[in-house]
């Protein structure tokens, strides 16, 4: 590619530029083809306006002005969200969020999936939003495990029910794997496993069945554990332990 014209690769060189631009940790790929649709990527001085293009180190990237820096080590870290704040960088209603209470001597990181508002728990973060993306799909079979308090008890059938799937307002929701844990006063502790995660899939299957969850803590991400790490904490996991445990790139 030359240095002057960035061109649409007909082959394997290089790889495509939204990849490249979240492998540097600046954003998800999802978020570096919204941003080349909105004119703010260059490559080699040029604007582009479609990210189906191959590049190579040797290209320069600018985004929004400034060059893209040279691709970071994955890194892979293990935060414990508390209930209470967003997982986005910037919230229309101004409530806080996961990436405002982080330490500042985190790199710029990209959570994989999002726990939402009032759940808590185990949450992961990763520089590399190629990386991000993967571990977000089903495809890579990671079950998610969470401890769910709700008012009441399941009437018959539900705990079955949602193991072979339910569909609720027309949106399929996969097998939930659910155990009771214990009881507490007219409240009950369940074990819940699953492996896709929509957006708010526990409490809208556990309303489904007539119980309102009123906590709701993630407690392991495929092979990683919450563990011991105190509310608010970050953990990194070393390069050992994430060589072993990742799934291999395709």
């Amino acid at each position: 590619m030359s240095k002057n014209t960035p061109t649409k690769s007909t082959g394997f060189e290089g790889e495509r530029i939204a990849k490249r631009m979240a492998r540097a940790g600046l954003c998800s790929r999802r978020e570096a083809e919204a941003w080349i649709a909105e004119g703010r990527v260059s490559v080699n001085g040029k604007k582009i306006d479609s990210p189906a293009l191959n590049v190579t180190e040797a290209d320069e990237i600018t985004v929004s002005g400034t060059k893209l820096g040279q691709q970071e080590a994955t890194r892979l870290w293990l935060y414990h969200k508390p209930s209470g704040l967003v997982t986005t960088h910037k919230d229309p209603q101004g409530r806080p969020t996961v990436f405002q209470m982080l330490p500042k001597a985190l790199p710029r990181v990209i959570s994989v999936g999002r726990l939402d508002l009032n759940s808590e728990g185990l949450l992961l973060l990763t520089n590399d939003g190629a990386l991000a993306r993967q571990l977000e799909l089903p495809a890579t079979g990671w079950i998610r495990r969470y401890r769910v308090r709700a008012y009441g008890t399941l009437p018959a059938g539900a705990i079955e029910a949602m193991r072979e799937g339910v569909v609720i307002a027309g949106v399929h929701y996969g097998a939930i794997d659910v155990e009771i844990e214990r009881e507490s006063g007219k409240n009950r502790w369940y074990v819940v496993s699953l492996r896709e995660g929509k957006n708010r899939e526990v409490r809208k299957v556990f309303e489904h069945f007539g119980l309102q969850v009123s906590r709701l803590i993630r407690t392991s991400y495929g092979p990683f554990l919450l563990g011991q790490i105190e509310r608010g904490q970050v953990k990194e996991v070393t390069r050992k332990a994430m060589e072993s445990s990742l799934p291999k790139a395709k």
